[in-house]
């Protein structure tokens, strides 16, 4: 069943979903905003196992109990490596069409996305806001190098399964597919927002150990390293970062620590 949504507003979006009786949605802790009375809301540690949103029975008395325990300890353990929300609300209409509203917490904007089932999505971490129970929610890690490097976009969520999930992200964004542009494309880390299964995500560094090089760097406002994105898929960017929205509030309120040399100094830590 379609998950029924009409996404809002413009500086600041957010999703209207429309429930069908019995339909379950549910969204990371802190992207609820409203709902009718008759959408009951239910917080759990576990994700959504792709049966629709029930619980997985285990099954097998207490040996089944335990394996569930164990997978919903997983799963915590995981979100908890990512800095991700430890529970997820799920809201379920009952006796009739519902209402749930969801938002990011960023000023930008908001996309739903359709899964399949042929295509898994990735997206940066705090993307996620709400899904259909019908996807799962999972995280990927890009690898040790690339993480490491890049400092940026080692740990990615995952979405997979059938139905739609709702993202979003800081100012607008901007849909591109590599294969539009020689194949690959290279993006500042912060930048990227989600992209489909397929598309091989890297960071590299910028330039060489050289004089320009060592300028991109310390005067560039970049660091030392760039997304790289290649393949034929889609791929959804966004205009701001959350650094650069995180030092222009610090340089509005008289303590910008990033100093005049850029990215390479800078003393952001978030």
């Amino acid at each position: 069943m379609t998950l029924q949504q009409e996404i809002v507003g413009n500086a600041m979006q957010m999703a209207v979903v429309n429930l069908h009786p019995g339909q379950t949605v549910y969204c990371e802790a802190g992207k609820f905003l409203f709902k009718t009375t008759n959408v009951t809301m239910e917080t759990r540690l576990s994700g959504p196992s792709g049966n629709g949103g029930q619980p997985q029975s285990g099954g097998g008395g207490m040996g089944g109990m335990l394996r569930q325990a164990m997978g919903t300890a997983m799963q915590v353990g995981q979100r908890m490596l990512a800095g991700e929300s430890l529970a997820f609300q799920y809201f379920t209409s009952q006796g009739g069409q519902g209402t749930v509203g969801f938002a990011g917490v960023l000023p930008g904007e908001m996309r739903a996305l359709e899964l399949d089932g042929t295509r898994a999505w990735f997206a940066e971490k705090d993307a996620f806001v709400a899904a259909e129970s019908t996807v799962e929610f999972g995280i990927a890690f890009a690898g040790g190098r690339t993480g490491m490097s890049g400092g940026e976009g080692f740990i990615l969520e995952k979405f997979t399964g059938h139905g739609t999930v709702i993202i979003a992200g800081a100012g607008n964004f901007i849909d591109l597919n590599p294969a539009d542009f020689g194949g690959r494309i290279e993006v500042d880390t912060g930048c990227v927002v989600a992209f489909e299964e397929g598309i091989q995500y890297g960071v590299q560094r910028v330039g060489g150990l050289n004089r320009q090089g060592i300028m991109n760097a310390v005067f560039g406002g970049e660091g030392l390293s760039l997304a790289t994105l290649e393949g034929n898929g889609r791929v959804i960017l966004q205009s701001l970062t959350i650094e650069s929205l995180a030092n222009a509030l610090k340089k509005a309120q008289g303590g910008d620590k990033q100093g005049p040399t850029g990215g390479l100094f800078s003393t952001h830590t978030g």
